[in-house]
């Protein structure tokens, strides 16, 4: 692989004045460029100083990886940016907030510019009542849900020449409820589908993921997710709800997958509707788990509940523990760990011990899941299939990508061995 880099062109971030943010024109490239009277000349030194309004932060990495942030109010934004370089070939890869993939391995020729537009979702836990999410530890500090819109330049060589950042109120919102499968999350070398799932749907989708790693149905709800979800959900947007790696541990009366977690499932589907929205429902995928030569399975009752409820409420189901299996069974025994956290000592700081996670997945688990999800979107959830990207491609879960061809660049972030919470 070359030894990348960041090349920086011309950068223009534009935020328009509303009441959602001020406006404010930011600019990137040589001192000689002329560049509009309105617009903020930055050079790539500048860094973001504590409650400042723009700048790089620190993080950076052997890939040559830079994250830029906007100081902004909750909402939806437009991102429209320009790839290219005069003189050399660019791979540019783009991830928003906590590592979600907005944009993957977009190439140009020397000479070539090309044009993207995603939107991605900048949130606070507070809401209009006076409540708020009840926030995990160090979650308060994640880029999910501070003030801040978080833009991460990576790639094998990255080339950003654009960058126009626009508020939005009129996009179809893909909600998310979820676990530590389905978070954004935050630190390499861990994955959710939820915050690959950005990348394979047009700009007229923002996915706002809410889940958290080591919640159940009713946690979730303890905490006003839910509530967050209702309160900024419109009439016609979906909300993806996937639980069952923690609900499965729940001790108590009546409490199990055709009892206490049925009755959660369609309460979450009333009050999702009671608003207007459109709930889908989710399998949970496999733990990573062999017996006699096959994929084991360790959560077929609550997938069996899932199914169940899709039928008796006429609610979308995607079946991805189904799909899972198919995944890890053509990925083989060893090679399904490839999916999964599973790295030698010392392949991150401070790891002296070899990580081995059969439940949580790495970048390319987490891409592959996502895949199977949009499938199943594709085949089975026609208004929400139109959404999807242009180069969204069928994707059979029996043939899986390569993992040796699909690498997802690290983010800067720092990482972390710590297991995420729940299993």
């Amino acid at each position: 692989m070359k030894s990348p880099y960041l090349r920086m062109g011309v950068v223009l971030l534009t935020l328009s004045m509303t009441p959602w943010s001020p406006a404010q024109f930011f600019y990137f490239g040589n001192t000689n460029d002329k560049i509009p009277a309105h617009a903020i000349r930055v050079s790539p030194e500048s860094r973001l100083l504590p409650d400042g309004e723009y700048g790089f932060t620190d993080h950076t990495n052997a890939h040559g990886a830079r994250v830029f942030a906007v100081k902004l109010r909750e909402g939806n934004y437009r991102v429209t940016i320009r790839l290219g370089d005069a003189h050399v070939a660019t791979n540019t890869t783009i991830k928003a907030e906590a590592r979600r993939l907005m944009l993957y391995s977009v190439t140009t020729a020397p000479g070539e510019y090309v044009t993207k537009h995603f939107t991605v979702s900048v949130r606070q836990p507070e809401m209009l009542d006076g409540s708020r999410v009840s926030l995990k530890s160090g979650e308060e500090q994640s880029p999910s849900w501070d003030e801040y819109l978080w833009l991460e330049i990576n790639g094998d060589r990255p080339g950003v020449q654009s960058i126009e950042i626009v508020p939005v109120d009129t996009v179809t919102t893909v909600f998310l409820a979820g676990d530590s499968t389905v978070t954004d999350q935050g630190r390499e070398p861990w994955g959710g589908w939820g915050q690959m799932l950005p990348r394979f749907f047009k700009p007229d989708v923002v996915v706002t993921n809410l889940a958290q790693s080591g919640l159940t149905l009713t946690s979730f709800e303890r905490q006003n997710r839910l509530k967050k979800i209702l309160s900024m959900m419109k009439p016609g947007d979906y909300v993806l709800i996937q639980f069952g790696h923690n609900d499965q541990k729940e001790k108590g009366e009546n409490v199990g997958p055709f009892t206490s977690y049925k009755a959660n499932l369609k309460r979450y589907v009333e009050k999702i509707r009671e608003k207007g929205g459109n709930p889908v429902l989710v399998s949970s995928m496999e733990r990573r788990r062999w017996e006699d030569g096959k994929p084991g399975k360790t959560l077929s009752d609550f997938a069996q509940a899932v199914r169940q409820t899709g039928t008796e409420l006429d609610v979308p189901v995607i079946d991805l523990n189904t799909m899972s299996l198919q995944i890890y069974e053509a990925l083989g025994e060893s090679g399904s760990a490839r999916a999964f956290a599973h790295y030698p000592a010392n392949t991150f700081p401070g790891q002296d011990q070899p990580l081995k996670d059969n439940s949580h997945h790495n970048s390319y688990g987490a891409y592959e899941l996502a895949r199977a999800v949009v499938e199943s979107i594709r085949q089975n959830i026609p208004g929400l299939a139109a959404h999807l990207a242009e180069d969204v491609t069928p994707f059979d879960p029996t043939k899986p990508d390569n993992p040796d061809e699909l690498v997802i660049p690290p983010s800067p972030f720092p990482s972390s061995v710590q297991k995420p919470e729940g299993n």
